[in-house]
């Protein structure tokens, strides 16, 4: 013990062959002052942990040379105290159960992860090892303390149960869900739509904008209407890969950035790619944004596809994407500006855009997204508030207190203290409201 509590302490210890896993999982981690250490290959992860004295253990299912369930068999005889966490696929459910049975892991979280849940989850596991470390140090003490000691000890051990039987009961809720929700091609665009409008440097109303010219676009160049469907998911989900990226890579145009931050700003498509990954039926989706910025005429990233070599939804996308960008730059939504914006793309007709795609685009109405409208959702700020309308995801504040719960009903009272927030704020609220 005297061994144990000498070592260097660091909260979390995470494993994964992934270089962009593991430099989000840092980035969250730190950003929530949370301290961490990160391996790449697990035969590191079980060096690190004889050295270094950790709450909670994070590794990865799938690795080649050793997977999450051997790996924390063996982190076992080594240290058996921190809590493990294994991250997952939902096509990974019978190496789980092994992960259970061998590695005896406490939790696992499926990819893509919900930071607020891993969050959650790693803040509980640090708590219960704090907690089962104090245990251990009380009973080398309890033969010679009274009966309030042993009291002590029964309240502390009372409280790791009921910690643990609440995370059971949260994890058993969210396999329920996840189970339902798998095959549910909408429902999971749903839930990544709602991670860019929720991150604070991300235009949910751009996203909503370019989505819908890509619909207009698709249905004008008379695709099928899975085409159409898919190609109007892509302009939704077209900045998902930022989400992994420092906010200075995307809070300006890419004409500002550094010639090394604008390489890597252009790596965002491929970030999403991997990010999409767990998710079969997102597949074209996923290729879509994956060439977002390939040219009409080979110059472009990431591969140099030329033509009709380029998917088409791509193609599609790369009109919408542009010309909402230009809009954005030009400061205003005018109908003037939107004709300057067009103008501005017709200069790249026949080399960054396909010449039909773009003709067809100039013969649109286009129209700036007033209220946003997602699948079940519908997105509204406090000023458009009714009364009898459902609360469709938790409203926090801008510092992440809850203000209402999902399924609040709003009546006089709570829209006319939302409107009052709402007006000593420079941005209006982003309530999430049942169709």
């Amino acid at each position: 013990m005297a061994e144990q509590i000498s070592k260097q302490h660091i909260q979390v210890l995470c494993i994964d062959d992934d270089e962009i896993v593991l430099r989000t999982l840092l980035r969250l981690l730190s950003a929530n002052n949370i301290t961490v250490k990160a391996c790449s290959d697990p035969k590191d992860g079980l060096k690190t942990l004889a050295n270094y004295s950790f709450d909670v253990i994070i590794c990865d299912m799938r690795m080649p040379s050793m997977n999450g369930a051997e790996f924390f068999a063996q982190a076992l005889t080594i240290a058996p105290e921190p809590q493990r966490i294994l991250l997952t696929g939902y096509s990974d459910i019978e190496n789980t159960i092994a992960a259970v049975n061998i590695g005896k892991i406490h939790t696992y979280i499926q990819k893509p992860w919900q930071n607020e849940l891993l969050l959650s989850n790693i803040n509980d596991a640090i708590e219960k090892t704090s907690l089962k470390r104090q245990n251990q140090q009380l009973e080398q003490k309890i033969k010679a303390q009274n009966s309030q000691l042993k009291e002590l000890n029964n309240n502390l051990e009372q409280m790791v149960e009921k910690r643990t039987q609440q995370i059971r009961k949260v994890l058993k809720q969210l396999e329920t869900v996840n189970e339902r929700e798998k095959h549910e091609h909408r429902a999971t665009f749903e839930i990544l739509y709602n991670f860019i409008n929720a991150n604070p440097y991300l235009d949910g109303t751009q996203a909503q904008n370019i989505a819908a010219t890509c619909k207009q676009l698709a249905t004008r160049l008379g695709l099928d209407n899975q085409l159409i469907e898919m190609t109007e998911m892509a302009g939704y989900l077209s900045q998902i890969g930022l989400l992994a990226m420092e906010p200075e890579l995307y809070k300006k145009p890419t004409k500002e950035l550094t010639e090394t931050q604008r390489k890597l700003f252009y790596t965002h498509p491929s970030t999403a790619q991997l990010m999409l990954m767990p998710a079969p039926h997102l597949s074209d989706v996923s290729e879509a944004i994956y060439y977002q910025f390939e040219h009409y005429n080979g110059t472009g990233k990431p591969k140099g596809l030329k033509g009709n070599e380029i998917p088409k939804a791509a193609m599609i996308l790369a009109v919408a994407r542009d010309f909402w960008q230009a809009v954005a730059q030009l400061s205003s939504s005018e109908s003037s500006n939107f004709e300057r914006a067009r103008d501005q793309l017709q200069l790249y007709s026949g080399t960054y855009y396909h010449p039909k795609i773009l003709e067809i685009f100039n013969s649109l109405e286009i129209n700036c997204a007033s209220v946003q409208n997602v699948g079940t959702m519908k997105i509204l700020s406090a000023q458009n508030l009714k009364n009898g309308m459902v609360l469709g995801h938790a409203l926090r504040n801008y510092d992440g207190i809850l203000l209402l719960p999902k399924g609040h009903v709003f009546g006089p009272k709570s829209i006319n203290k939302l409107q009052q927030l709402e007006s000593k704020k420079p941005n209006p609220f982003r309530i999430m409201i049942k169709n």
